[in-house]
């Protein structure tokens, strides 16, 4: 079976934090912009699959890979 994961641990790290903190202003902004905190959504999503639809349309992988 193929690997399917295409970012790496320091990638998805990275996620969570953008995620949780976009997430965090959701109370604190004003009614138009509060829905776009709700990208942290899907950063936090793909953080905790390690695959993102994004990367793999544009064929990119953070993950390392296992050959030397």
């Amino acid at each position: 079976m193929a690997n399917i994961h295409n970012m790496g641990r320091i990638d998805r790290g990275v996620r969570v934090i953008i995620g949780v903190g976009l997430l965090g202003l959701y109370g604190a902004l004003a009614s138009p912009w509060k829905y776009f905190t709700l990208i942290g959504l899907f950063l936090i999503a793909t953080a905790m699959t390690g695959s993102c639809p994004v990367y793999s349309l544009m064929g990119r992988k953070t993950v390392p890979s296992d050959k030397p």
